[in-house]
């Protein structure tokens, strides 16, 4: 799957960048070389915001890709959760409904619902997965991956300050060269609300340095330090990526 936001729906973060290597791939021809690698790939022009494409080509069927449109929300969608039957329940879903379908309405709930905070939301989630929204309501986007880490997904920037996501590697060098690192496990991003964690809501979060499998250090990720945000306001720090207020007010944040 990939993804592809202008920097007015999705701001990438600034430890994602390598100023000594950006991509040199624009995004129209990007579309084409994820075309040239999946000929089954579904691509949807999101105008201004940018693209997603999707492809259920070569996947692992113990980890499916799913991508599904409702409501003006599109999701890509890549793995597999396993209390389903339990969320199902817990959102009034219909009993056909799949992984995908979950996703959505969760993101629906949290982004109605104040009460219904996503770290909340997320935790109620059992299961390996990563996924993509992009609401078109809003033009606001909601990223998640699982607290394993156990589905690939990569975030960077290129040289136009795009946001890519992407489970293919070279797909993100192809768009980023080095300014690219894996979405952080236990972590969910929002277009106005930036990086949390999830697992650990009241936790900073901290660049570090990530070196690929060839030694080559790109962009940053993230983990989660011993510091609260509490602790941090008091001895004056600003901590790593912003975070949201309280869960009363934090629907309004996505």
């Amino acid at each position: 799957m990939l993804a592809v936001f202008n920097k007015e729906v999705a701001k990438c973060p600034e430890e994602l960048k390598n100023a000594d290597s950006l991509g040199n791939l624009k995004k129209d021809d990007l579309i084409q070389h994820f075309s040239s690698i999946h000929p089954d790939a579904l691509s949807v022009n999101l105008g201004l915001s940018g693209f997603l494409a999707f492809s259920s080509d070569k996947q692992n069927p113990l980890l499916p890709r799913l991508f599904a449109v409702v409501d003006d929300i599109y999701c890509l969608f890549h793995g597999h959760i396993e209390n389903i039957a339990s969320l199902k329940q817990l959102y009034g879903l219909t009993k056909t409904a799949n992984e995908v379908s979950i996703i959505i309405e969760a993101y629906r709930a949290m982004r109605d619902r104040s009460s219904n905070p996503a770290d909340h939301a997320l935790r109620n989630i059992d299961g390996k997965f990563a996924f993509v929204i992009y609401d078109s309501s809003t033009k606001r986007t909601f990223v998640s991956v699982d607290n394993e880490g156990s589905v690939p997904l990569f975030w960077g920037t290129d040289s136009e300050d795009h946001l890519v996501l992407s489970d293919i590697a070279e797909i993100m060098q192809k768009a980023c060269g080095k300014s690219f690192a894996p979405f952080p496990k236990g972590c969910y991003f929002t277009s106005s609300g930036g990086l949390k964690s999830y697992e650990h809501p009241l936790k900073v979060l901290k660049a570090v340095p990530w070196v690929d499998s060839s030694g080559e250090t790109c962009g940053s990720t993230f983990e989660v330090t011993e510091e609260t945000k509490k602790e941090n306001k008091q001895l004056g720090i600003k901590g790593g990526m912003p975070r949201v207020g309280s869960d009363a007010d934090w629907s309004t944040k996505i």
